[in-house]
């Protein structure tokens, strides 16, 4: 496990949060997005998720 969660270089679609997420817990970032979506779709609180997520890195 890193040391750090970061933003992802190498595996991003937008801005890299998930995939950086995803090398943090070391899972397939498919499933990482997938809990951001859900979370969007479920009282929207995955877009302000983030947008924190994407401003701390």
């Amino acid at each position: 496990m890193p040391e750090r969660l970061h933003k992802s270089c190498t595996n991003k679609v937008f801005a890299g949060v998930c995939g950086g997420i995803a090398e943090y817990f070391n899972v397939d970032p498919t499933l990482i997005r997938l809990a951001w979506a859900m979370a969007f779709f479920v009282g929207g609180t995955g877009f302000i998720l983030y947008i924190l997520a994407l401003a701390l890195h």
